[in-house]
């Protein structure tokens, strides 16, 4: 074949450059449907900053929703929410090192709706207005989101990132910029910011949708032709990455570090390479295989008795700059364990260089690597717009190359039986260097724990390598079950024709309950679910059960072990997990129609062959112990831990936000596997729901054989409601914790009610109005918060309740008259409502996203599970519009009257005192 031809463009899409240098991309997409993804790339970041405007290309992305020529202040904002579009979820913005990009979805079935959407990215682009009173309130906010990155591991990135991107401007450009520079920067600099960079041959305007391609082209060409170039541009340079000799090592601890991580960097001698060829394709995929094969043994790994590390992974891949690419290596470890974490990282390494990967190894790596292609391939014209919307985003700012989903299908075919052993094996001699390499360790500072120095580092990587064998690949089994199946039959069909459902109910008692979709072709989504839960359990039992129930599918299934489940499963795209919840058990997965039997076969196993391993459950305890260990050590996990051990101080069942030593030594794993099987004893317990690309006969045929089959009985177990509650009362808790100058907060309403739909949706509706008051007041008008959510709701299980809650983090001075300044907020909707104006925001904002996402299997399988556990009508969901348009701005007043005119609980992180 002709490894030299050219990757091609993709047809389907129409990328353009007019003559001031902007580069466009438009493509016509269904889905969602009367949706359109605006989004505005400037090929600009952090990285051009100068000394006195650290921090300013980010701040440039702050005052693009302060203020454009079209849009005054926050009108932007204001604008988009009235129709459907919500600020933070939908419209949003990110700057990194290299460039700032703006995301705007906005209805398309509305001619003036898409036109002001261009509108909007035009004045991003070119007319941001920078009224110098917005800019010294944006001040505020900008530091509040400063403050919020405080912490450790902030700390320690500011000291190694010195070594990893060595000697480059990389390690002095961080997108959060210079606390001092925020503070204290003149206006002109932010400004000088923006009209250098911000200028069309450096910008992309990506538009994918259910559109007019013809329409839309002519909208780019009358929005930005007009705009010209600075006459001196300043010349947009690529910041090397020097090589360097010697192996860099930065060995950071900190108090606050709540877990312990390795990583090891190798760095390419040369820049980044384009893919612009046949050959460059086939090398992308052997990369793949490659990371495919090493990563698989290394989860072998972490599925051992005795496991290395909680989690490892190796691939070659981007680091922090555009233009440098490495071969990576990274695990997270118990805190004592960091040299054997490295010593294993890089003895799998050289076993890969000395004796390279084996043919089934590869064969498998290719079988995954051509499943998952497939499945990209059958549900080519179901992909979301943001999917292809990524894709030209990293055309434009990196020359990736964008041939289609039909070209990359049909090559992946083509290439892969080309590619050998010789390919793949080759890698890691290219990869593993004896410079120009980068290990950093991470992790707790604490009394009794040995500091790991420089020369241990290095001399991990003198050990003798002489004595290291093949891997050994062990032959994969034969079937998921090793007990016979006997089926059962139907005994009843019924039908639904508004939901468009379909009921088998089976000669052992199971009913299943199944929608066909044409959402995605290559998607079936699958839950079970049964009322018990641990709310069965007494509460010594609960205490002992709680923290080993996550072990038990770390024993396999069918006598199979995780790693042999693993391999046997590679090329199949299905998965299935059983979970243990407070008041049901049940199963979740999915997979594709090719793989449904597998599906049926897990779950199968699940309930009537789970394994029963001591050893895997050891494992499983290390595993846990390197996260938790550690985790309290972090401000916002004590916090919560303490916060919540007070609230709980009535209930005998609390065990703790975080497992402490006495939760891990009362642990038993026996009686937790009993309690398993238990609860999965009875089938006929359970509603079995899938949603998807589902054919009648075959569900039919794997439902008879694999659910029927299952052990069943006529006892039907109810929620269990034991009656304890959190404390009540007007309450404030307020703990200490942390060295960095930064608070958290949480406001909290709590109790019994009774459950109404229309009730629950106007507590839902003063969570986010609410929301949008305080973020105008606090943030916009204030400037003392980066970001602030108020939620609520009203549940039904295990009793009838409601909860609702205000949460935001803030500098420690500011705490008490924050929570004064929201709960002013919070009173004047209980006092007045929410005007009108608001109202109608939080209903185009739900009536939107319910029009999208009931698009989605996701949407249909939340349904009925809602439904059942509710026990309420799952088609109730069809006068969801209806019932949304009926809330009314006296319901809202009404509710928020109600329930949070009580008692409140309010919560505090503030500082360690001095």
């Amino acid at each position: 074949m002709d490894y030299s031809k050219p990757i091609p463009l993709d047809p389907t899409v129409i990328k353009g450059r007019l003559e001031n240098g902007l580069t466009y991309y438009i493509k016509k997409n269904g889905k969602p449907e009367n949706k359109v993804d605006l989004r505005l790339v400037v090929n600009a970041g952090s990285i051009l900053e100068t000394d006195d405007q650290q921090g300013l290309a980010h701040f440039i992305e702050h005052m693009c929703f302060n203020g454009t020529k079209r849009f005054p202040k926050n009108e932007l904002v204001d604008y988009l929410q009235s129709i459907g579009v919500k600020f933070g979820q939908h419209l949003n913005a990110y700057t990194s090192f290299d460039e700032t990009v703006y995301f705007l979805p906005i209805p398309s079935n509305d001619p003036l709706k898409l036109e002001k959407g261009f509108q909007i990215i035009e004045d991003w682009a070119f007319n941001v207005s920078f009224n110098p009173k917005e800019i010294d309130n944006e001040r505020g906010v900008i530091l509040e989101e400063y403050r919020l990155g405080l912490g450790a591991e902030k700390r320690m990135e500011s000291r190694y990132i010195s070594k990893m991107m060595h000697n480059s401007q990389y390690a002095d450009r961080l997108p959060v910029g210079q606390k001092e520079v925020l503070e204290t920067f003149k206006h002109k600099s932010l400004i000088s910011f923006y009209k250098d960079w911000y200028r069309p041959n450096l910008m992309s305007v990506i538009v994918v949708g259910d559109i007019n391609v013809a329409e839309i082209e002519q909208k780019i060409i009358a929005h930005f032709s007009s705009y010209k170039n600075p006459v001196n541009e300043k010349p947009r340079k690529v910041f090397e990455v020097p090589n360097h000799k010697s192996t860099l090592v930065a060995i950071e601890n900190d108090k606050e570090a709540s877990s312990s991580q390795v990583f090891l960097l190798y760095k390419d001698y040369e820049n980044k390479k384009t893919l612009l060829s046949y050959a460059d394709f086939k090398n992308y995929i052997v990369e793949g295989l490659f990371s495919t094969i090493l990563n698989a043994r290394l989860t072998e790994l972490t599925n051992s008795a005795e496991p290395p590390f909680t989690y490892g992974s190796s691939f070659y891949g981007g680091t922090f700059a555009r233009n440098k690419k490495g071969f990576q290596s990274v695990a997270m470890t118990r805190e004592d364990k960091q040299l054997s974490a490295l010593k294993i990282l890089i003895t799998e390494n050289e076993r890969v260089k000395q004796f390279g990967f084996t043919q089934t190894e590869l064969d498998r790596a290719k079988k995954q690597f051509l499943a998952s292609i497939e499945t990209a391939y059958t549900d080519k014209d179901k992909m979301d717009s943001e999917n292809f919307v990524n894709e030209y985003q990293a055309n434009f700012l990196e020359n990736e190359p964008i041939p289609g989903i039909e070209w990359t299908y049909e090559t992946i075919q083509l290439l892969m039986p080309l590619i050998n052993l010789v390919d793949v094996n080759s890698l890691m001699k290219e990869y593993i260097k004896q410079d120009n390499r980068v290990v950093i360790l991470t992790g707790p500072d604490k009394e009794g724990l040995d500091k790991v120095t420089e020369r241990q580092v290095l001399d991990v990587f003198k050990s003798d390598f002489s004595a290291l064998a093949p891997y050994q690949d062990e032959i994969a089994v034969a079937s998921l079950l090793r007990n016979e199946v006997k089926p059962g039959s139907i005994v009843t069909r019924e039908n639904n024709q508004k939901l468009g459902t379909k009921t088998l109910i089976m000669s052992n008692g199971v009913r299943v309950t199944y929608k066909k979709t044409d959402f995605k072709n290559d998607e079936i989504l699958f839950e079970a679910i049964s009322f018990g839960g641990s709310n069965r359990y007494s509460d010594d039992e609960m205490k002992k059960v709680q923290y080993a129930n996550g072990a038990l599918t770390e024993a396999g299934f069918s006598g199979l072990k995780v790693n042999e489940i693993n391999k046997f499963m590679t090329e199949k795209m299905v998965n299935v997990k059983p979970f243990i919840g407070i008041n049901t058990e049940g199963l979740r997965g999915s997979s594709t129609p090719k793989d449904f039997e597998y599906l049926f076969q897990m779950t199968h196993a699940y309930f009537t062959d789970l394994n029963k391993d001591e050893s895997a459950f050891e494992g499983f305890k290390q595993k846990q112990a390197a996260y938790f260990d550690n985790l309290a050590s972090q401000p916002t996990y004590y916090f919560l831990q303490e916060f919540y051990s007070y609230l709980n101080l009535e209930n005998p069942r609390f065990n703790g936000v975080i497992p402490s030593a006495k939760s891990w030594a009362e642990t038993d794993y026996n009686l937790a596997y009993y309690k398993y099987k238990e609860r999965f004893a009875n089938a006929a317990d359970f509603e079995f729901y899938f949603v998807g690309n589902i054919d009648d006969k075959i569900i039919e045929e794997y439902a008879v054989k694999y659910l029927a089959s299952l052990p069943s009985s006529d006892k039907r177990e109810k929620v269990v409601d034991l009656g304890y509650r959190m404390i009540k009362g007007d309450l404030k808790k307020v703990v200490y914790k942390g060295i960095d100058p930064k608070s958290t907060v949480t406001i909290m309403f709590y109790g019994d009610a009774s459950y109404l739909e229309k009730d629950a949706i106007s507590i839902q509706a003063v969570g986010e109005i609410l929301t949008i008051k305080l973020l105008e007041n606090l943030r916009e008008k204030e400037s003392q918060i980066y970001g602030i959510e108020a939620s609520g709701n009203l549940n039904k299980v295990p009793n009838e309740s409601f909860s609702f809650s205000i949460g935001f983090p803030c500098a420690p001075e500011n705490a008490e008259k924050l929570i004064a300044s929201a709960l002013k907020e919070l009173q004047n909707l209980i006092d007045n409502g929410p005007d009108e104006k608001d109202l109608m925001k939080f209903k185009e904002g739900e009536l939107s996203d319910f029009r999208t996402y009931s698009k989605g299997n996701s949407f249909w399988m939340s349904n009925f599970t809602r439904s059942y556990l509710y026990g309420k009508n799952p088609e109730d969901i069809l006068n969801f519009e209806s019932l949304v348009n009926e809330i009314t701005a006296k319901d809202i007043q009404r509710i928020a009257k109600k329930y949070l005119s009580k008692d409140k609980v309010i919560g505090i992180l503030m500082p360690e005192k001095k």
